[in-house]
C-alpha cells in the first residue's frame, strides 16, 4: 500500500510538471518573446495625391512707419495713443523746439531788414542813374557850347568829371543793390532752414493707419533718428510663415493658402503665397514664406497673432499610394515591410509627394495591390512572427 502511494504522488507530480511546462510554452510563444507581433496591415492602391504643406505663420505689418525726429531734443508732447487711428498727414505729436522760435523771429526780422536794404539800394541805384542821365545831358550840352567857342574849354572839362563821377556813383549803387539781394537770399536761406527745421519737430503721419507703438514719454530726451511712434497699414497685413524644409519641396509665389486665425477658430480665410524668402532658417531648419491674404476680416487681426496656414500644392499624377506610418528605415534606406504567405519582406521605396492625410506617394518600389504593414506592436525584421489583427489597442484606425 506504501509503494502504491508513493508511486501515484510520483505520478501527479509529473502530470504537474508537464502542465507546467505546456503552461509556459503557450506563454513563450504566445505572450513572451516568440510570440508573434500583432500587426495591422492594409493593401496598396494607386491614387492621386493633392499634396499640402503646413506651417505656423505670425500676422506682421509689411509696412511699418518709425517716426522720430531728425535732431536730438526733448520729447514736447504726444497726443495719440497704441491703437488710435490716424490719417495721413496727421500730427501725432512734437519736440521741445527750445529757442527755435526765438531764433526764427530774430531771422524774421533779419529778413526783413535785408529787405528794406535792398529797397534802399534800388532807391539809390535810381538816382545815381537819374544824376549819370542828367551828367550826360550837361556833358554833351557843353561839349556843343565848347564847339562854338560860347564856353571855355575848362567848363566843358567840367561838366565830362561830372559825368565820370555820375557814372562811378551808379556802378557802385548798382553793386550795392546786388549786395543787398545777395544779402537778402542769404537770409531768406537761413529762415527757410529754421522753418523746417522747426517743422521736423512735428512728428507727422506720412500714411493713414493704426499706432503701433508708443516707444517714448512726453519729457524724455531722444537722439536723432529714434523712433518715437510706429504706424502700421493695416492694409497691408501679412503673414510670416515657416515651413519644415523636407517637406517644403514645390513651395513657390502664388499658391493658393488656406489661413485660420487664432482668434477666429473654424473660420478660413483665404489667402496665396506673396514671396519664398531666399534664405532659410538654418537653426530651425524652417523655409519661410510671406502669405498675404486676399480680403482683411473685420475686425483686422492683430500684429503678432499665430495662424495655422495650409499651402495647396499642385496635384500629383496617380501612383501607389500608402500611409506614412507604413514608412520604415532599415540600413539606413526607407521601406515598407510587404506581407506574403505570412511572412514579411523588407521592399525598399523611393517616395514622393505626401499630402496632409497622411498618404505618401512611392515612385518606384512598389506597383499596387502589395500587402504592407502600416503598425505594429513593436519592431520588426525579417524573422519576425506577425498576426494580422484589425487595430492595436491605442492606435487609431
Amino acid at each position: 500500500m506504501k509503494r502504491l502511494s508513493v508511486g501515484r504522488r510520483k505520478l501527479a507530480l509529473g502530470a504537474v510538471i508537464v502542465a507546467l511546462l505546456g503552461v509556459f510554452g503557450w506563454v513563450v510563444l504566445r505572450a513572451g518573446p516568440l510570440a508573434p507581433v500583432p500587426v495591422t496591415v492594409a493593401t496598396v492602391e494607386r491614387g492621386e495625391i493633392a499634396p499640402a504643406l503646413f506651417g505656423v505663420g505670425i500676422v506682421e505689418a509689411r509696412h511699418t512707419y518709425r517716426i522720430g525726429p531728425t535732431l536730438a531734443g526733448r520729447l514736447g508732447r504726444i497726443d495719440v495713443q497704441v491703437g488710435d487711428a490716424v490719417r495721413a498727414g496727421q500730427v501725432l505729436g512734437e519736440m521741445d523746439p527750445v529757442d527755435l522760435d526765438e531764433r526764427i523771429a530774430a531771422q524774421q526780422a533779419a529778413f526783413e531788414r535785408a529787405r528794406a536794404g535792398l529797397a534802399a539800394a534800388d532807391a539809390q541805384l535810381q538816382d545815381m542813374s537819374a544824376r549819370r542821365a542828367f551828367a550826360q545831358t550837361q556833358a554833351r550840352r557843353y561839349e556843343q557850347l565848347r564847339a562854338a567857342r560860347s564856353i571855355s574849354d575848362e567848363a566843358a572839362e567840367t561838366r565830362r568829371q561830372e559825368l565820370q563821377l555820375a557814372e562811378a556813383g551808379r556802378a557802385a549803387a548798382s553793386a550795392n543793390l546786388e549786395a543787398s539781394r545777395q544779402e537778402l537770399a542769404r537770409v531768406r536761406a537761413e529762415r527757410e532752414a529754421l522753418a523746417r527745421q522747426r517743422a521736423n519737430l512735428r512728428l507727422v503721419a506720412p500714411v493713414a493707419g493704426i499706432v503701433a507703438a508708443r516707444a517714448v514719454d512726453p519729457g524724455t530726451t531722444v537722439v536723432a533718428g529714434q523712433a518715437v511712434v510706429e504706424v502700421v497699414d493695416p492694409a497691408t497685413l501679412w503673414l510670416n510663415v515657416r515651413f519644415d524644409q523636407l517637406r517644403a519641396a514645390g513651395l513657390r509665389a502664388g499658391l493658393p493658402a488656406s489661413v485660420a486665425l487664432r482668434s477666429r477658430q473654424g473660420e478660413s480665410l483665404a489667402g496665396k503665397v506673396a514671396r519664398v524668402e531666399p534664405v532659410a532658417d538654418a537653426v530651425t531648419e524652417e523655409a519661410l514664406a510671406k502669405v498675404s491674404l486676399d480680403a482683411l476680416p473685420e475686425p483686422a487681426p492683430s500684429i503678432g497673432e499665430l495662424a495655422e496656414v495650409t499651402i495647396a500644392l499642385p496635384q500629383r499624377p496617380a501612383t501607389p499610394v500608402v500611409r506614412n506610418a507604413s514608412i520604415q528605415r532599415a540600413d539606413g534606406q526607407a521601406g515598407v515591410w510587404v506581407v506574403e504567405d505570412g511572412s514579411l519582406r523588407f521592399v525598399p521605396v523611393r517616395l514622393g509627394a505626401a499630402d496632409l492625410d497622411g498618404r505618401v506617394q512611392v515612385l518606384e518600389g512598389l506597383t499596387g495591390g502589395e500587402r504592407v504593414v502600416v503598425y505594429s506592436q513593436r519592431a520588426l525584421d525579417a524573422r519576425s512572427r506577425i498576426e494580422i489583427v484589425e487595430r492595436l489597442p491605442g492606435v487609431r484606425p
